[in-house]
């Protein structure tokens, strides 16, 4: 069954309301946004707080460790409990979690105290609510959204997260230098404000489902299993995962590059802002591809196209070149998120969305972590030329497959528009 098969004429009769006026779009989109930006400016603030305040890089980078942890060990058991609780109430928890931590952190920060695991521990919760809230909000987006739709909400939804991530750094610094516990407060507000919209939300954010029979293990090897079936979604995570490892590599070595030529940590910035606001173009373009574009053709499309940028940054190391650079991979990725995505939750059960979710998260996230470290090693042992060579000739690779794989080459676009229709699927 697929993810819109419910509920099908109230999405049909929805979709004469653009989502400008979609109400309860609107709600989950901006609390969702605000959120995420909280959670930014924060992360950024962690690390300030102990070089400023604490004189300690080892509890900059232990603290930095709680927060991100996260992303690796709650993945899987948050999608799962997306898909077996109430998802507006966990979605509500996750507000209320989030809350509290930072709470915690501004009452002890303004009482005058630093006491590392305490701030440990808020990090974790913290970023534990993040990436529940993150799952539970991708879940319920089809049940707010009619599936005409989907493309544009989703593009909207990256076009966000590119945002955030812009903003997030500057936010958090800006605020960090009005005091201490400033950020955090920022932060806790956001949870505030998402968790207000939440309750004005009124319809449902997920389908009917019967009581949890089974431990959260099983469930989450039960989703991992459903994403193997289905090669196509198989094959994209895998060429996904690889070149998330590969742009991380990416970004380490060009900012080395701007470094060995006497470049500053503010062109580094700059490249990053190019590259976001690329990223930000391709995620509003998203919603015009989908429909209009075959999947193959995107997916393989863009890993040729990065393939093409990449080959450039051995021989060039002017900040705008590598932004400008930058800002067409980030256009590329933006798009394919938006693509893939839409695929995704159209061919994806409702009762599986928080577990598939899941597993891509876990892909993505795991391999950019792999990506800093590899990336380190080959920067130290080969330098910047050699490695920037090695990854576009290693991109080009994950082109070359995505173009003879017979998974990539099905008619995905054929059978994203039979999932729409309510009469097909289980």
């Amino acid at each position: 069954m697929s993810l819109l098969d419910e509920s099908a004429p109230d999405a049909v009769r929805a979709t004469e309301i653009p989502l400008r006026r979609n109400r309860d779009f609107l709600l989950l989109w901006i609390g969702a946004g605000v959120s995420m930006l909280g959670l930014r400016a924060s992360v950024v603030a962690y690390p300030l707080l102990m070089l400023w305040y604490g004189n300690s890089p080892i509890g900059a980078g232990l603290v930095g460790f709680a927060v991100l942890l996260p992303q690796l060990v709650v993945q899987l058991p948050a999608g799962a409990l997306v898909d077996r609780w109430d998802r507006r109430r966990l979605l509500i928890g996750c507000d209320i979690a989030g809350l509290l931590a930072m709470g915690a952190v501004v009452v002890m920060l303004a009482a005058g105290r630093l006491w590392l695991p305490a701030l440990m521990v808020a990090a974790f919760i913290d970023g534990s609510a993040g990436v529940c809230y993150r799952l539970g909000e991708r879940a319920a987006i089809g049940h707010i959204v009619p599936p005409p739709q989907l493309p544009q909400a989703l593009g909207q939804n990256e076009a966000r997260s590119q945002a955030a991530g812009l903003l997030g750094q500057p936010t958090g610094s800006g605020l960090f230098t009005l005091g201490s516990w400033v950020p955090f407060g920022f932060t806790a507000g956001s949870h505030l404000l998402a968790l207000v919209t939440l309750l004005f939300i009124r319809k449902n954010l997920q389908g009917r489902r019967g009581a949890a029979t089974r431990n959260i293990r099983a469930e989450v090897i039960e989703g991992m299993r459903w994403v193997w079936r289905q090669r196509f979604l198989r094959t994209a995570v895998g060429l996904i995962a690889g070149s998330n490892l590969l742009f991380q590599i990416l970004v380490l070595t060009m900012s080395l590059t701007v470094k060995e030529h006497g470049g500053s940590p503010l062109s580094v910035g700059l490249i990053g802002l190019v590259g976001g606001l690329g990223g930000m173009a391709g995620a509003l373009a998203g919603a015009r591809v989908v429909e209009r574009v075959r999947l193959f053709t995107v997916i393989a499309g863009a890993l040729v196209v990065w393939t093409v940028l990449m080959t450039p940054v051995a021989l060039v190391s002017a900040p705008l070149v590598l932004g400008l650079l930058m800002a067409g991979t980030g256009f590329a990725g933006a798009l394919m998120n938006v693509v893939v995505g839409v695929r995704q939750l159209r061919i994806t059960p409702d009762a599986l969305q928080g577990r598939v979710n899941s597993v891509f998260s876990l892909l993505s996230f795991g391999m950019s972590s792999a990506g800093a470290f590899v990336g380190g090693v080959l920067l130290s042992a080969i330098g910047t030329r050699a490695t920037a060579v090695s990854i576009a000739a290693a991109m080009g690779v994950l082109a070359l497959i995505a173009v003879v794989a017979p998974a990539m080459r099905e008619d995905t676009l054929a059978e994203s528009r039979q999932d729409l229709d309510p009469a097909h699927g289980a």
